[in-house]
């Protein structure tokens, strides 16, 4: 997947400027995609040149002008061929899996003290995310508004996001504990 796929995605609720697409991919999209304010600016003239996005210029008083950006027909045909296609396959590529791994050879204190930051960085997503389902739910119980709801894929996504989320903390808690229980064991020796 590129960015433009992420980028055409989030667009597909409405007019965005820049400001408001790099803010609803901190919500609603980073639990799948990450991308910089600055990628995203770069993206959306690339996705403009090629006519898949269309941008009109919104004079404000009191405010610079700002550009705001809506999913052509071209655009919506673009991210159809792109769900069409086959998916590829995920993978993880992440630095401190590189450190877990090597822990038992450079020492585990600084790995432990990573893994504590890293669950508690997801279990402030798993609080931002959980309060995400229940605002895009509103009144409706979940089975309630997966049966009903108008549009489900943001929620879908979500609730991906927070499955990662909660199991990422889980494991590095876990990790955490194994790593300071051998570091324990090993000092009595």
């Amino acid at each position: 997947m590129a960015l433009r796929h992420a980028v055409l995605a989030a667009l597909l609720d409405g007019e965005y400027s820049g400001y408001q697409l790099a803010k609803a991919f901190d919500i609603g999209v980073a639990n799948f995609w990450h991308a910089l304010p600055q990628q995203l600016y770069a993206e959306l003239t690339k996705l403009e040149k090629e006519g898949l996005v269309a941008g009109r210029e919104v004079v404000q008083e009191a405010r610079p002008n700002k550009r705001l950006f809506r999913v052509t027909d071209a655009g919506r045909a673009e991210l159809e061929k792109f769900a069409a296609a086959g998916p590829k396959p995920s993978f993880i590529r992440d630095d401190l899996l590189v450190k877990v791994q090597a822990a038992d050879r450079i020492g585990t204190a600084p790995v432990i003290e990573q893994l504590e930051e890293r669950a508690s960085a997801a279990d402030g997503k798993i609080e931002l995310l959980g309060k995400l389902l229940r605002q895009m739910r509103g009144d409706a119980d979940e089975e309630e508004f997966l049966r009903q709801g108008e549009r489900i894929g943001p929620y879908l996504t979500c609730l991906r996001g927070l499955a990662f989320e909660q199991d990422h903390r889980d494991w590095c808690r876990r990790i955490a504990a194994v790593l300071r229980e051998r570091q324990a064991s090993h000092a009595e020796r």
